[in-house]
């Protein structure tokens, strides 16, 4: 295990604790900071001392005033950024200014110790972000965007049951829509793995956006949570698919068919056309589901409300109320060919008035500490049994707009899910 490695290791395992990453890093900070032991009782080295206190504040406040333009007047990353990542950017931006005068100021030794500050400022702090939005679970996540081998179709079926499913990667050709989507990530359950399995339900998996098809299974853990139930059920489980409904990680095509992507006959034609020639899903419609996190939650809101015919269950967590790109000028603008009503009909809840939701079972999820979004769930709640849909809302605690959100959503409400669709095929 390298350095790196380490201190992931350590920042993942214990969370909510000082753990030895973030000890060092603050010993470092307070011996860059202070003068040298020897000259406490001069002035120069107070002043010196207080100099650098001042920078590091200063730096601080600095970052955090464009952590409030950025996030809160502008918008820029879609939802607010929360206290603990800004309070890691105004400890990695202080630990920076105190390395620079350290840098400068300092002598040998003590710019030595400046210089190793630098990486510090900016590993220990993200570790701390990246806790707090639980995305890189371990290293190779971090450098690894699809970790999971290829799906052979013509591997020799299992002759028992295995003892847990398999996570693999799969490609979906856009044959009708031309739709340019990155490989999906499939997960077959020990029941699918056999010979002549029995038909299965389905669940369509989103991630968010920025995002790629392989973060619900490694950000989401959601393979885990497949694997448990299976272990409760026979070994049956839903097959899960993981679609690209983005074709690039920071591009919101709003899940409709727009000069971004035909990306709606993408996930309701394409994908279901390949399910059903290559894997033993069922072909009753009512055992499809859906699930997605933030931008993916939208999307799997407007599919199930848009298509009622195609899906019978969905669990969003964190959804938008509309698909959005900035604004809704800006969404119009991108993928609704300018018509701002059109963006409008596309709303989840404008759909469930004009298609209804009798038969359908919903669960909708947020963090507790995500107040928008929370919103979001019990105004989606509320239209949505209003359409007849049979609805749950539900509040994953302490977390906000992150995946410890998402872990959480999975692990309490996709059982439910997947009850209700193995009910369909009864």
């Amino acid at each position: 295990m390298n350095a790196t490695e380490w201190l992931l290791a350590t920042q993942l395992q214990a969370p909510s604790k000082l753990i030895p990453a973030d000890v060092a890093f603050a010993a470092l900070a307070v011996v860059v900071l202070l003068p040298a032991v020897r000259s406490w009782r001069s002035r120069p080295a107070w002043r010196a001392t207080g100099l650098r206190a001042l920078v590091a504040v200063v730096a601080a406040v600095v970052v955090l005033v464009v952590c409030w333009v950025l996030s809160d007047l502008l918008n820029v990353f879609g939802v607010a950024l929360s206290p603990v990542t800004r309070m890691w950017i105004a400890i990695a931006s202080a630990a920076l200014g105190l390395a620079v005068v350290g840098i400068v100021q300092g002598h040998r030794w003590r710019r030595a110790l400046a210089i190793v500050l630098v990486p510090a400022a900016l590993l220990v702090p993200a570790l701390g972000v990246n806790v707090e939005f639980a995305k890189y679970p371990t290293l190779g996540t971090v450098v690894q965007s699809d970790p999971y081998p290829e799906l052979d179709l013509h591997a020799t079926p299992a002759t028992t049951l295995p003892a847990v499913g398999e996570v693999r990667t799969v490609d979906v050709p856009g044959t009708r829509s031309g739709f340019p989507a990155r490989p999906a990530i499939v997960y077959l359950p020990p029941a699918a793995l056999v010979r002549d399995p029995a038909p299965l339900p389905v669940v369509l998996a989103f991630s968010g956006q920025p995002g790629a098809p392989s973060d619900m299974f490694t950000a989401g853990q959601l393979g885990r949570v497949l694997d448990a139930y299976a272990a409760a059920h026979h070994g049956r489980a839903p097959i899960v698919v993981s679609v690209d409904q983005l074709s690039a990680p920071g591009r919101n095509t709003m899940c409709v068919d727009s000069r971004l992507g035909n990306a709606a006959t993408y996930v309701t034609q394409d994908v279901p056309a390949w399910l059903g020639s290559h894997l033993p899903v069922t072909p009753d419609r009512r055992a499809w589901g859906l699930v997605g996190f933030s931008q993916g939650a939208t999307c799997a809101m407007q599919f199930v409300t848009g298509s009622p015919d195609r899906f019978g269950a969905a669990l969003a967590i964190s959804s938008e109320l509309q698909p959005i790109d900035q604004n809704a000028r800006h969404s119009a603008d991108q993928a609704f060919g300018g018509s701002v009503r059109a963006w409008e009909r596309a709303a989840p809840i404008a759909q469930m008035r004009a298609n209804g939701l009798s038969g359908h079972a919903l669960w909708l999820t947020a963090g507790s500490s995500d107040r928008a979004f929370s919103a979001n769930a019990r105004t989606l709640g509320a239209a949505a049994r209003k359409a007849g849909a049979r609805t749950t809302t539900a509040f994953a605690p302490g977390s906000g707009h992150d995946w410890n959100t998402v872990q959480w959503s999975l692990r309490e409400e996709l059982p439910h899910e997947a009850d209700a669709l193995f009910g369909a095929l009864r």
